[in-house]
């Protein structure tokens, strides 16, 4: 039987590592390579921005201010979500709107379930910035095929391993600030880029299935982490909490 190398590794043992990863579940999304990232303008200075550690629950690249008293906050203001993207974006203003609309939403419900959400500026309350600065659509029927047909899924898997990326799959990068919504001093930064991942709860999606899969990650997972900033279960070096 002819064997097949990818990435100087016989195509066998990926698949092989595609069973433990079926066993185990697959994740809904993946981290984007850094190297695919790019800088919008939103956050105007970059210089500050380090490479975080995705393992962790960090974003790709982070600030965090380290003289910042967190559990002084028990408030968030939400800003609109913009879209950042440059001339050549293929998203549509229809699209553009209503992803930026949907990411608030869910912003919303995740962080409103640790925090009082509040419109006007005080003690206590933190400001969350955050623009959507590079979209990719999926293929819902390339996707579904991949995802769902056996012999489709794994040489899907296999490729995923091999480059970093399912067949078909989404992509969104989002830039965001948090600071002292009283006093403009910024507490957080962070650029980071989610991929659609082997979840087959994706394999159904419309175009912009997996951008909206990522945006959930996101909210969930930011939430949980401010919070556990703010009450002091965690601090910004700490890994993720698992809920």
């Amino acid at each position: 039987m002819r064997r097949i190398w990818l990435n100087g590794r016989p195509a066998r043992m990926l698949l092989a590592g595609c069973g433990m990863l079926a066993l185990g579940g697959c994740a809904a999304t993946t981290v984007a390579p850094l190297e695919s990232t790019k800088q919008s303008g939103f956050l105007g200075d970059y210089s500050r921005l380090q490479p975080g550690d995705p393992k962790k629950g960090d974003a790709l690249l982070r600030y965090v201010n380290g003289t910042v008293q967190w559990s002084q906050y028990n408030k968030i203001m939400l800003d609109p979500v913009t879209f950042w993207g440059d001339e050549k974006s293929k998203v549509k203003p229809d699209d553009q709107q209503a992803l930026c609309t949907y990411f608030r939403s869910t912003l919303e419900k995740n962080l409103g379930e640790k925090f009082q959400i509040v419109d006007v500026a005080g003690p206590g309350v933190m400001r969350l910035q955050l623009a959507l600065t590079d979209l990719e659509s999926s293929t819902p029927g390339l996707r579904t095929i991949s995802l769902v047909v056996p012999q489709a899924r794994a040489l899907n898997t296999v490729q995923s391993l091999a480059t970093g990326k399912y067949v078909g799959a989404g992509a969104a990068q989002v830039e965001g600030r948090m600071t002292d919504a009283a006093t403009g001093t910024i507490l957080w930064e962070g650029l980071d880029k989610r991929l659609g991942g082997g979840s087959a709860s994706s394999a159904a999606s419309w175009e912009w299935g997996d951008a909206e899969i990522v945006m959930d990650t996101w909210a969930k997972g930011f939430a949980a982490r401010l919070y556990a900033w703010t009450t002091g279960a965690a601090g910004p070096g700490d890994p993720a909490p698992s809920k």
